[in-house]
């Protein structure tokens, strides 16, 4: 399932000033997930943990979903179309978040028994908007 949300005018101002400013490319990820993380609580996750990172590669967001009753492992992609932003999740950078949940799921003995699955969210721009769009089950492990 696919959720959109459209934030309101000051967010949506913050996080312009923030893509067209002079920062790293390391600041624009971490505001563009701060954003992501805020969007899926008001969708009603909790946000565990944001930033896991393992010698294995990196978990943006883990969250739970409690309507699904499951650990939900999210990348986050800001960029210019909603397009460019699925062509950023590689198969190499997937395989790496897969490794990283493990890692995170294996070290977290409240969670050995969950279920989880691998969600994105991408952060684009139309018209001056921003537009958010939540992918569950992005990608399946393994694929």
């Amino acid at each position: 399932m696919t959720w959109r949300f459209r934030f309101p005018r000051s967010v949506i101002v913050s996080f312009n000033r923030c893509l067209e400013g002079k920062r790293s490319a390391y600041d624009k990820g971490v505001q563009a997930e701060k954003l992501a993380a805020r969007f899926l609580e008001r969708q009603g996750f909790e946000v565990i943990e944001m930033r896991y990172k393992t010698s294995f590669g990196e978990v943006d967001i883990v969250a739970y979903d409690p309507n699904e009753d499951l650990l939900t492992f999210v990348e986050v992609k800001a960029r210019s179309d909603y397009r460019e932003g699925i062509e950023a999740i590689s198969f190499r950078s997937r395989r790496r978040i897969e490794k990283a949940a493990l890692s995170f799921i294996s070290n977290h003995e409240a969670y050995w028994d969950s279920s989880m699955r691998f969600d994105a969210v991408i952060i684009s721009e139309r018209k001056g908007d921003i537009l958010i769009d939540h992918l569950d089950n992005a990608w399946m492990s393994g694929q």
